[in-house]
């Protein structure tokens, strides 16, 4: 590997947003299961899976800086994970249908060799605008909503439902840039210059 920094995800956004800020990184993906445990809160639940992912990939590479991340959304104390047919998205899109909802990204940095690692849970208040029928139907039709938890893409064709956002958009979207660079940086694993964003030791 010729980077010092690892991406413990197979998330294309979170891999664009480290890329928009010119960090250099490789991605190896865990192999953590993404379960569910009934007793956890939301942030225990994405620190929990957050940490178990970045461990799993520092084992493995001990002399690596690994970030590892994981996000929900939830709504009336209930998680929504991410839809695995028409029907569940549709009915995820019923549940948050002019709603507020919360979205929460869990994150861990880990290096093992030097003995430094770090977490963090960022919630992001998201508002959804009234949807009629046919928007919802359309939505789903566009398979944009399979593979992101909640059942839809701020980024993408599901901004059109977004009446408004409290907190950190790049959370929503899967990975809280300005906080996990703060963490990058108090850690020593990357270093802010004027010329840019360098990877540390």
């Amino acid at each position: 590997m010729s980077s010092r920094l690892i991406l413990a995800s197979k998330s294309p956004r979170r891999y664009e947003l480290l890329k928009q800020v010119g960090l250099d990184f490789e991605v190896v993906l865990s192999r953590v299961i993404e379960d569910f445990v009934g007793t956890e809160t939301p942030q225990d639940h994405v620190i929990r899976l957050a940490e178990a992912k970045v461990q799993d990939v520092a084992y493995r590479y001990p002399d690596r800086w690994v970030i590892a991340a994981d996000t929900i959304v939830y709504i009336d104390g209930s998680i929504l994970g991410k839809p695995k047919n028409r029907e569940e998205a549709k009915g995820m899109l019923h549940r948050l249908n002019g709603q507020e909802h919360c979205v929460m990204t869990g994150f861990s940095v880990c290096h093992l060799e030097k003995g430094k690692s770090d977490k963090e849970a960022v919630q992001t208040s998201v508002k959804v605008k009234a949807l009629t029928s046919a928007e919802m139907e359309w939505y789903v039709r566009t398979g944009e909503p399979f593979d992101k938890a909640g059942g839809y893409a701020i980024q993408g064709i599901g901004s059109f439902m977004i009446e408004s956002i409290r907190g950190s958009y790049t959370n929503v979207v899967g990975l809280p840039l300005c906080e996990l660079l703060q963490m990058l940086n108090r850690l020593g694993a990357i270093k802010i210059s004027e010329q840019g964003i360098q990877v540390g030791d």
